[in-house]
């Protein structure tokens, strides 16, 4: 899968997002055969010509001006988040990647550190969402956290999840936007084509969410702290405040858990849930 025209793509799926009544277009349904703006649309919102915004997109022009950029961005109606991925879409290169990249793993004083965390849910998360190294509170917290699965993988093809969280649309949504923030323009990534082509084929709804190249960091009640020296590695740890509801059940939940590391290959299946069926 080559991606030479990342801006271009970019900008498709976002004006086909939009509105045109949202912007203050008349939408006449009957006279249109694509959803959202019409490129000269665009074009007229941003204040640039029509001809040098079908460059844009066609690829024939990858170095807008950063006043350009944000123009667009304002007549796309980007947030910050989004605004800020479409900078990077048109930054260079900052380094060569292998085209096959040795299998992530976490730091060893990393692993040490958060197994020693007996009330405290950790794991550690690398540049694709892969889980390369959890304690066992935290899987006991969730079944997905297990060393060896993919996030963006379970949060579409466990079946579970969906019983689990009444919003698992929304979950579902930020995960893979929050894929698209850690890779960034580096879309070319042999590990992260293979991981997309799987869930195309194997999801109608993942389809559908990457498409839209919504591009948002992850964010939840959870503490994250990037890892040094590692490959966009975040810690994350889940943190309850002491003497709350939630401390309480998280140092119940402890004393119910075996001290042990739990281990599992990528493909066997993942521990049972710790609630009852239909609850």
């Amino acid at each position: 899968m080559a991606h030479e025209n990342l801006i271009g793509e970019y900008l498709r799926a976002r004006r086909e997002l939009v509105d045109p009544e949202d912007v203050g277009i008349p939408n006449l349904s009957s006279r249109r055969r694509v959803p959202g703006l019409r490129r000269e649309e665009v074009a007229m919102l941003a204040g640039v010509s029509s001809d040098y915004y079908v460059r844009l997109e066609q690829g024939r022009d990858q170095h807008p001006s950063q006043q350009v950029l944000d123009a667009l961005a304002r007549a796309l109606q980007l947030d910050d988040d989004a605004t800020a991925h479409l900078h990077r879409l048109t930054a260079p290169p900052t380094r060569w990647r292998r085209r096959s990249p040795r299998p992530e793993s976490a730091p060893a004083g990393i692993v040490q550190l958060i197994e020693s965390w007996g009330e405290t849910p950790a794991y550690v998360q690398g540049r694709y969402m892969d889980v390369l190294a959890v304690n066992p509170l935290a899987t006991a917290l969730a079944p997905y956290y297990v060393k060896g699965e993919n996030l963006v993988r379970a949060a579409f093809l466990d079946l579970r999840l969906r019983d689990m969280y009444e919003d698992w649309e929304r979950i579902a949504e930020t995960t893979v936007a929050g894929l698209r923030a850690l890779v960034g323009p580096d879309v070319d990534d042999a590990r992260l084509n293979e991981l997309v082509g799987e869930l195309s084929v194997r999801s109608e709804r993942f389809r559908e969410v990457w498409a839209r190249h919504d591009a948002r960091p992850k964010r939840s009640g959870a503490i994250q702290m990037a890892i040094p020296d590692t490959d966009g590695q975040t810690l994350i740890a889940y943190h309850a405040e002491p003497g709350s509801a939630s401390a309480q059940a998280l140092a119940l939940l402890a004393s119910l858990e075996p001290v042990r590391v739990l281990c599992r290959s990528p493909g066997t299946p993942l521990p049972e849930p710790l609630h009852s069926e239909g609850h």
